[in-house]
């Protein structure tokens, strides 16, 4: 891993696969490292020809934690910055939940920079346009935890709600939850996150006017951001691809890997073929 100054903060990132390989940036949710996205996840993908890039977004993770308020507009240009530091002048463009809105923004702010934009369980609208399930939200609105053992307890909670229960495996989601509270013990970033995420406008007329490739991906049993958001994001795109994993929740297992890899492989092709 390193640390890269962009945008006027300290990034923390890693590179996986060839240096000459086609650049392909990978953009975690809410309070989330960038350890969430799995080495092997990581890896495989290197293995389809990218060099895949994984960072902390602002405020977790070991990237610049601030004090002040900020928006996802700032988020996106913070992934601009990155890239613009690391000398890529574009790349493919992968986000996760959160980061799928990061992403969406940085395609819309910076389209030169994106390739292709690939968006995961995520959806174009306001937050409260989204429809989760307010039993969910309650669940997720629960304060954060004091002490390591605590942080694990809760993230198993979490997953149990909102993950896809058919592969859930606790012991997993226990270690990922202290690998990230033993890099990031501050915790005060998932509520500037939250603070970002409440004050996003409405992205869908801006994504109408993408002319890149463009892939949704959902998982049909996704209590949190509810499917019928990812078919929204995908009718917002033109030409868009849409992929709905069935009984996938808001997670990323990794029964699914192959054919997620296979669906971002696939639209990452398109774009070489429109060049």
């Amino acid at each position: 891993m390193a640390n890269l100054h962009a945008n006027g903060i300290d990034i923390e990132y890693e590179a996986f696969g060839d240096a000459s390989a086609e650049p392909l940036l990978l953009i975690m949710g809410f309070g989330r490292q960038l350890i969430a996205w799995p080495d092997a996840f990581c890896t495989a993908l290197a293995d389809r020809g990218f060099r895949v890039i994984r960072y902390d977004n602002r405020d977790v993770g070991l990237t610049t934690t601030s004090g002040a308020p900020y928006t996802l507009d700032d988020m996106a240009d913070d992934a601009a910055g990155l890239l613009t530091a690391l000398e890529i002048t574009a790349a493919h463009v992968v986000g996760a939940s959160m980061g799928g809105a990061i992403a969406q923004l940085l395609a819309i702010r910076r389209p030169e920079m994106a390739l292709s934009l690939t968006s995961i369980m995520s959806a174009p609208d306001r937050p409260d346009q989204v429809g989760t399930d307010p039993q969910v939200l309650r669940r997720l609105a629960e304060p954060p935890a004091a002490d390591r053992d605590g942080a694990i307890d809760r993230a198993v909670r979490m997953a149990r709600v909102v993950g896809t229960q058919a592969t859930f495996d606790e012991a997993r989601v226990r270690d990922l939850a202290a690998r990230e509270w033993d890099r990031d013990f501050s915790h005060d970033g998932p509520a500037r996150h939250g603070q970002a995420m409440a004050a996003a406008g409405d992205r869908t007329q801006a994504l109408g006017r993408l002319s890149i490739p463009a892939l949704v991906i959902h998982g049909e049993a996704d209590p949190l951001v509810p499917v019928a958001a990812g078919r929204r994001t995908a009718e917002a795109i033109p030409g868009a691809s849409l992929l709905v994993v069935p009984g996938m929740g808001h997670d990323l297992p990794q029964p699914f890997w192959h054919q997620v890899i296979d669906a971002i492989a696939e639209v990452a092709g398109r774009a070489r073929t429109a060049v």
